[in-house]
């Protein structure tokens, strides 16, 4: 939920501020700044502990992804032992040492128990308050990126559409007339107004059919082979049932132009694409490589527009913490491998 840098810059501030609190507010109360600096220097690491373990492991690792049972055995195994050890320090060590007398009292004694409980897990509660604060914080700002980014799409798509429908509307005609004398002429020509129709209706929508989305994709890729010719030979392979799967729309069209434009358009001899879709419990995989020449230069993340980067800040903002994202340079594949959590 926190960069690196903000997490290591807001615990040495929390921290130090914690250590601060415990020598020189004790001591101003106590009138020993050497015992306060003692007790501050053993209070403000195991607070510290429990405070990463609650949050960063627990709650981040097993609450998170749903493994509520781990969390609270493991939550309330932490509060027990640190519990004891910070009443172990306080029984063996402060009180007779720095306190110069013992605790009147047994080793294990409810109410002192209670209140180093108290006293522990209010610096948690302190901690995960400004964690969980700076998390909203970021989603805010998520939520706020999501929302400008489909309305400048809205706007683009109002300013195009005029051109898109006439062309739409014009395809139609020539495929009623073309279906008389060229049938394989007439297939090609709805296929390229399915691409169409599908960027004009299909892509306002927030979620489409997978099944749709690859309906699309083989258009496209038919397309292109009439293009091209017959010199690349792609595989479309679905292992799983993906009848109940939703994505964003054109999602996955940004990595299979990818392919086009820098292994199969770039290639002299003859080129593959290969596409597999694969479902693992609640989890999407969609692998797809395609052969590049040798000397050919690598795909990149290119900088807006329809590119793998447009893919990658999709994910990351429809996405976060839900999908995995990586591409493989070989000397003569390219591979994208595309991981998502689906509802």
């Amino acid at each position: 939920m926190i960069d690196k840098k903000t997490f290591i810059r807001f615990n040495l501030i929390f921290w130090l501020l914690y250590f601060l609190y415990e020598w020189l507010g004790g001591g101003a109360m106590t009138e020993n700044y050497h015992a306060s600096l003692i007790k501050a220097c053993v209070y403000m690491p195991a607070a510290f502990i429990v405070s990463y373990l609650s949050i960063h492991i627990l709650f981040e690792k097993y609450f998170l992804t749903d493994h509520k049972t781990i969390f609270w055995v493991g939550l309330i195994s932490v509060a027990i032992v640190f519990i004891f050890i910070k009443r172990a320090i306080n029984y063996y060590l402060i009180y007779p040492y720095i306190e110069a007398h013992p605790y009147p009292g047994p080793f294990v004694y409810f109410p002192k128990l209670l209140y180093e409980f108290v006293n522990l897990y209010f610096l948690v509660f302190l901690y995960s308050m400004f964690y969980f604060m700076r998390g909203w914080y970021k989603q805010q700002q998520t939520m706020q990126d999501l929302k400008q980014e489909k309305t400048a799409a809205e706007l683009e798509l109002l300013k195009s559409q005029v051109q898109p429908h006439f062309i739409f509307n014009t395809l139609n005609s020539i495929y009623a007339e073309a279906f008389k004398k060229s049938p394989e002429t007439a297939q090609q020509i709805i296929k390229l107004s399915n691409l169409i129709e599908y960027t004009l209706y299909d892509s306002k929508k927030e979620k489409v059919a997978l099944e749709d989305e690859l309906k699309y994709i083989r258009n496209y890729v038919d397309l292109q082979k009439v293009r091209i010719g017959d010199k690349v030979d792609v595989s479309f392979n679905i292992y799983d049932n993906i009848n109940h799967i939703l994505i964003p729309p054109l999602l996955l069209l940004p990595v299979i132009e990818n392919c086009f434009k820098h292994g199969v358009n770039n290639s002299i001899k003859p080129s593959w694409l290969r596409i597999d879709i694969s479902v693992k419990g609640n989890e999407l995989v969609v692998k797809v490589e395609n052969s590049v020449e040798p000397d050919a230069q690598s795909p990149k993340l290119h900088n807006g527009g329809l590119g793998l980067s447009n893919v990658k800040r999709r994910l990351e903002l429809l996405y976060p913490g839900k999908h995995d994202f990586k591409t493989y340079s070989e000397m003569n594949s390219f591979l994208v491998v595309l991981k998502l959590e689906f509802e």
